[in-house]
């Protein structure tokens, strides 16, 4: 189902939390997705980023909270196929990717701040299903994520 976060801002103004735009690009062939938000924390290493894509992600999107870092990229096309294979709908990274060209062609949903050719280190340090923030946002383990080329929303409830 195409997300439309400008019609659900109209529809659910007062319980929705907007994000702020805070340079987010979008890099997946699939430009509106949403879902259940899963969560990851973690600074310039991803291996619990995998760990988290390797478990079903149907319905999901996992939030990631790279700490805005631009030193390095989180996450890659290789990644980014885990998470079609495991079925998730996207992945919103306050941080960088690379393969951006590549996962431009998968069938997912992908925002980041921007793109880094460098790797991220494999220390399996960080934190998973717990609030994170950015962007003056909470997300959420539970909660619900809308993202698009407009922007990103959260609620507390499904909504579409």
């Amino acid at each position: 189902m195409k997300v439309s976060t400008a019609d659900l801002c109209d529809e659910f103004a007062g319980s929705l939390k907007v994000a702020s735009p805070a340079g987010f690009r979008d890099f997946g062939g699939k430009k509106s997705f949403s879902g259940e938000i899963a969560t990851v924390k973690c600074h310039e290493t991803n291996p619990k980023i995998r760990q988290v894509l390797e478990t079903d992600g149907t319905g999901k999107v996992l939030v990631v909270d790279g700490g805005g870092s631009e030193r390095c990229a989180l996450m890659g096309d290789n990644m980014a196929e885990l998470a079609i294979k495991n079925n998730w709908e996207g992945i919103v990274i306050y941080g960088s990717i690379r393969d951006s060209s590549a996962i431009s062609r998968l069938n997912i949903g992908v925002k980041a701040l921007n793109v880094n050719p460098v790797k991220s280190g494999k220390k399996n340090e960080g934190e998973t299903n717990i609030t994170v923030s950015f962007a003056n946002t909470e997300f959420i383990p539970g909660q619900f994520i809308y993202c698009d080329d407009d922007g990103i929303v959260v609620s507390k409830e499904k909504l579409i």
